[in-house]
């Protein structure tokens, strides 16, 4: 049901990928990438957000990199390839490409004006960041990496964000977990979930660590959040 579209920055032009909803127009979401690119698992999530009623586009944000990139997760080579993109990755440019985006679909005849984002390991990440950096209307963050530097930038947000920690997740040990709950929780605009014994990426069908019960969870969370959000 997608399409393909080109977002034109400063430093060169990138593809996004666009579903729409079957009828009308209304919100936009930004879905913002794992550490494999836009791959189906990311195509998957942005038809469900049309599915929904959301004009939805996910940025290729390895593009600086190298354009077009997606693999699974499923091998250890594709493994080896993720951790060396997440490594070489600008998050600084990466927001400054997610503001492009939101600027992009926020212009499309078929949005309202209001923009959503939601973003899944890497893109947990850069959704907190996207909240406190760009004027997205409200963001959700799935398991986050590297969080924990970066809370003393909620000082800067002025629209709600919502959090979903794995309390199991392998790569936000518990220490970074208390910090950031420590430093973000307490935050009038933060809602701020965490799901016992759940590890990285367990709201992801086809993940080692899927849990169906809490994606449903987290899944009916997020809907209710942007709902209430972006209407």
């Amino acid at each position: 049901m997608g399409e393909s579209t080109t977002i034109t920055t400063a430093d060169g032009p990138f593809q996004a990928y666009v579903a729409r909803p079957s009828a009308g127009g209304g919100a936009a979401v930004v879905v913002i990438q794992e550490i494999c690119g836009v791959n189906q698992v990311m195509r998957d999530i942005t038809d469900g957000l049309a599915g929904q009623g959301y004009l939805a586009i996910c940025p290729d944000l390895f593009w600086r990199i190298e354009p077009g990139i997606q693999f699974t997760d499923k091998t250890e080579a594709e493994w080896k390839r993720a951790f060396e993109l997440f490594n070489t990755f600008d998050v600084d440019a990466g927001v400054a490409d997610i503001a492009a985006t939101i600027d992009h679909i926020r212009a499309d005849p078929a949005c309202n004006d209001k923009v959503g984002a939601v973003g899944f390991c890497l893109g947990g990440l850069l959704a907190f960041l996207t909240a406190t950096r760009t004027d997205v209307d409200a963001s959700i963050s799935y398991y986050g990496v590297g969080l924990e530097s970066r809370v003393a930038e909620a000082e800067k947000l002025t629209r709600p964000l919502l959090m979903h920690i794995a309390e199991k997740d392998q790569f936000v040990p518990e220490a970074a977990q208390a910090i950031i709950l420590q430093a973000l929780k307490p935050h009038a605009l933060i809602e701020a979930h965490t799901y016992p014994g759940c590890d990285h990426a367990f709201a992801r069908p086809g993940s080692e660590h899927y849990d169906e019960k809490a994606a449903r969870l987290a899944g009916g969370r997020s809907l209710e959040f942007f709902a209430r959000n972006l209407a």
